[in-house]
């Protein structure tokens, strides 16, 4: 029987110049795992790397992309907690340039975002101590007693009061807030867009600002000592549409600077010039460049001051991401005592509370 087999020595097959099948894959699917790494890798730096570049440029102040940038920027500290991610990701799969690109990214919105919750050092003021409590009253739904209750805890000394309906004052005020506050200048309106101040110490209206969509009413306080300070109400619409948009900034930018052409240098008060304070929901978060521009007039925030700069005032209990936009914002010659959010029933706002000691 004639043995057909070929008895011939088996040649490897990269010896025959033809690639075998598992080297061939090999040979195919590495380059496409690491295109892919790279693309995951250069992705992640990118979105969080335009984010981060969209915040420092201000985005709700630049044409063409303030509009999506307004309501979106409030975000930033959420952005900020998963910036470990793309960090993470590039380093994982290998692409340092990625990594590194990722890390400096990480490590600006951390500077951004984190000094909130840390506090700043306060000045030398040694002038009286001055309460403030601000709050959001949604349509003049929150629980009038609960307010009274945090305006006494508070022992404020003025109260700032946004979304005040006309039929809603005369509730709040037999709840026994007249009896906290005898003073008061206040600008009720319909639905949303009435607000008001209430008084411990005597206060009389100053002119209020020009043009605004909601009711922002401006008062000056007279203190035991004779001082005086000018606080006002602060509510401009939320940025969320483009003509929104228009209003909110031209709202915050009528806003008052601190001082007066009469504030000294030194940081005292040239002929008794007032100290100002802005109290109220802002409809902002300090990663707004709006507010951010506001408080460069010489203003300091007293939450961010005192550490409490992320703690979130609006949108608990609810699908939507909790921000802080309810501000009080202080001549920076003020020392910040102290500041406590408080849950206010009816309200989808907090009501904060302030302690200043005046300069």
């Amino acid at each position: 029987m004639t043995d057909t087999s070929d008895d011939r020595p088996t040649r490897p097959a990269e010896a025959t110049g033809r690639p075998g099948r598992p080297g061939r894959l090999r040979a195919l699917t590495e380059p496409r795992r690491g295109r892919w790494r790279t693309v995951a890798a250069w992705t992640g730096a990118g979105a969080w790397g335009v984010w981060a570049a969209v915040r420092f440029a201000g985005g709700d102040r630049i044409p063409g992309v303030e509009v999506p940038s307004a309501p979106l920027l409030a975000l930033t500290p959420y952005v900020a907690a998963t910036v470990p991610v793309p960090v993470l990701a590039a380093l994982l799969l290998r692409r340092w340039r990625a990594a590194a690109v990722a890390g400096v990214v990480a490590a600006g919105l951390a500077a951004a975002v984190l000094p909130r919750a840390i506090g700043g050092d306060e000045p030398a003021a040694r002038g009286p101590v001055l309460r403030v409590v601000t709050a959001n009253l949604m349509f003049g739904e929150a629980d009038p007693a609960r307010l009274v209750e945090i305006v006494r805890r508070a022992r404020a000394d003025v109260l700032s009061l946004q979304e005040l309906p006309p039929e809603a004052v005369a509730r709040y005020e037999r709840a026994g807030l007249s009896a906290l506050l005898p003073h008061k200048v206040i600008d009720p309106r319909w639905g949303a867009a009435g607000s008001g101040l209430y008084s411990r110490h005597p206060m009389r209206a100053l002119p209020p600002l020009p043009r605004t969509q909601m009711a922002m009413p401006q008062a000056e306080l007279a203190l035991p000592d004779g001082r005086r300070v000018q606080i006002t109400a602060v509510h401009p619409v939320p940025p969320i549409s483009a003509e929104s948009l228009h209003d909110w900034k031209r709202d915050l930018g009528a806003l008052p600077p601190a001082r007066s052409s009469a504030a000294t240098p030194g940081g005292g008060n040239a002929a008794g010039a007032p100290v100002r304070i802005l109290a109220g929901d802002f409809n902002a978060t300090l990663d707004h460049a709006g507010l951010r521009r506001l408080i460069g007039r010489g203003y300091a925030d007293a939450a961010d001051r005192d550490g409490k700069g992320l703690v979130p005032t609006w949108g608990l209990g609810g699908p939507r991401p909790p921000l802080t936009i309810d501000h009080v914002l202080v001549d920076r010659r003020c020392a910040v005592r102290g500041v406590a959010v408080h849950d206010l029933p009816g309200s989808d706002h907090r009501a904060v509370s302030t302690e200043i000691r005046l300069p």
